[in-house]
């Protein structure tokens, strides 16, 4: 175990209810770069799903009646406890994860930065009033909590997508059960116990660890769970959706973003941007250069530096001081980074650094930093999400082309585009349909207050994640009408008499004001009957489209 107190629970166990509660069955973490068993945690049943769902359940009502000001001090103290802990809980991400000290800690201060965004978002958040053709009514909308929330996370950033469901929904009043990856949940526990440190109220947020086919399938087909969040594969996210159908739904899944360099682009920048999206978090990342398209008059110039980028990572201890990239964390992705760097080469790509697993360095999770240039369309590498340290290098002769080779992916999540000419790459940005889309920047360029999500009809996802677009989504649009009080207008005229009554036979108000006809002037009527000038004739069709 991790020395501290965070993450040094001597039996880590699941937090329910606000209490810490051990699971009979267990299953093994085991650090990625030496292959070492690190702890055992709870393998939980849907009996404990069960039990956590009715936890959130029976905090849901308290909770989301909340202030919302109550709600935001308790996201500010959740920031600072977080930051308080920083270290402790970073050690213990590399030790599980495998990503560097240095990545790890800067992941735990953005999920500290999450919580206090959403504590400022959050009394922000409001509804407005809308016209309504009928001028009796008020018309607004609020926002409401949904309710009991379900969000499974995955194992390439364990600390800082959790708080992207996390922070927002408890901020806009929903009760969590979370799911996190069984790769990862070590660093969960550590997570958990700086949140429960700020004063959370018990069944607020419940943390289940367990296999995803079991604990992450409890939640998500349980009756009392309304909606889903969800970071992971594309074909994961499938058998979610297929699962807990007619639930709302955020799904944040894979991509295979290109980088697209044109002839006249900047190229240190493109291939700093590539490089560094390839291989920040041994390229274990969502958004990571999937695949770079090169125009063919640069393929060359930007390939030797592609290949100075890689030369200067050192692959190591992700807690030695000197490493910059650490071991794949698990067998699976492992095998998939070999498959398709070993199949783009026998299909005639040329790899130019890297390509290897390097089991000297104490696992056989760590690979070398890769280049392959070369590759052609129909390639594994260029068509599925690799998740590796790896850029692949396609070249291309016109934009068109470009364009073609960019569209010939299932995926849509985030592209790149470096060119001088931003009329070009406002072109591209408009007919990519990935839900980002970084001109002269690469694909994994975002901050956490911006939306960030697939593009329709792709494998990349449903809504958006990031700052006011989640509040937004883990809350209920609720339109109300009110009517407003009024006298009834109903009149009965008698040809000889002189003011008109109500149909209760009380006298109307400003009937010295009746003019020809007897009609009431109109500013006279609308003070009347204290309705302002949204007020429509009486007697009469509306005047101006409904409104006096």
């Amino acid at each position: 175990m991790m020395d501290g107190s965070i993450g040094a629970r001597r039996e880590p166990a699941n937090f329910i209810g606000g209490e810490w509660l051990a699971e009979a069955e267990t299953m093994p973490v085991v650090n990625p770069a030496t292959g070492e068993e690190i702890a055992r945690l709870p393998k939980s049943s849907p009996v404990t799903v069960d039990a956590a769902v009715r936890a959130a359940s029976d905090a849901s009502a308290g909770w989301a009646a909340t202030p919302v000001f109550a709600r935001a001090a308790l996201c500010v103290a959740i920031g600072a406890a977080i930051d308080a802990h920083r270290e402790e809980i970073a050690r213990v991400l590399s030790a599980e994860q495998g990503k560097v000290l240095a990545e790890a800690m800067g992941e735990v201060g953005k999920a500290a930065d999450g919580f206090r965004l959403a504590a400022e978002l959050v009394k922000q958040m409001g509804g407005e009033t809308l016209p309504a053709e009928d001028p009796t009514k008020l018309v607004m909308t609020i926002r409401q909590p949904r309710g009991v929330y379900g969000v499974i996370t995955p194992w390439n950033f364990p600390v800082k997508i959790p708080v992207e469901y996390l922070a927002p929904g408890i901020a806009t009043g929903n009760s969590i059960v979370w799911v996190p990856a069984p790769s990862t949940s070590l660093v969960a526990v550590a997570l958990m116990e700086a949140i429960a440190e700020a004063g959370l109220p018990a069944g607020v947020i419940n943390l289940v660890m367990g296999e995803g086919a079991v604990a992450g399938d409890a939640v998500v087909t349980h009756p009392g769970v309304v909606a889903i969040g969800f970071t992971g594969s594309a074909a994961t996210g499938k058998r979610i959706a297929e699962r807990g159908a007619g639930k709302p739904m955020l799904l944040e899944l894979g991509g295979n973003g290109p980088v697209v360099v044109f002839e006249d682009a900047d190229l240190d920048a493109a291939a700093a941007a590539a490089a560094g999206g390839a291989f920040f978090n041994a390229g274990q990342v969502c958004a990571a250069t999937g695949r770079v398209l090169a125009h063919r008059s640069v393929v060359d110039p930007l390939c030797e530096r592609l290949v100075e980028h890689a030369a200067r990572h050192v692959l190591g201890d992700p807690f030695h001081q000197g490493t910059t990239m650490g071991p794949l964390n698990n067998a699976k992705v492992a095998a998939k980074v070999r498959e398709h760097v070993e199949d783009a080469v026998a299909n005639g790509a040329k790899l130019l650094h890297g390509g290897k697993p390097r089991p000297d360095l104490g696992s056989a999770l760590f690979f070398e930093p890769t280049v392959v240039r070369d590759v052609t369309p129909d390639m594994e590498i260029n068509r599925e999400e690799t998740f590796g340290p790896v850029v692949p290098v396609l070249a291309y002769d016109t934009q068109e082309e470009a364009l073609k080779l960019a569209l010939d992916s299932e995926y849509g999540l985030s592209v790149g585009v470096f060119t001088a000419d931003i009329a070009k790459g406002a072109e591209m940005a408009k007919a990519i349909p990935a839900g980002i889309v970084n001109v002269n920047a690469g694909s994994t360029w975002w901050e956490i207050h911006l939306p960030f999500g697939g593009g329709s009809g792709t494998k990349s996802g449903i809504g958006r994640l990031g700052g006011r677009y989640t509040m937004e989504a883990m809350t209920e649009l609720k339109m109300i009408s009110i009517t407003l009080q009024q006298r009834k207008r109903h009149e009965r005229r008698d040809p000889g008499a002189g003011a008109p009554e109500y149909s209760d036979g009380r006298p109307r108000q400003g009937a010295a004001d009746t003019g020809a006809g007897g009609r009431t002037h109109p500013r006279r009527q609308h003070l009347a009957l204290g309705l302002g000038s949204g007020c429509a004739w009486a007697g009469g069709p509306p005047r101006n489209g409904g409104m006096v």
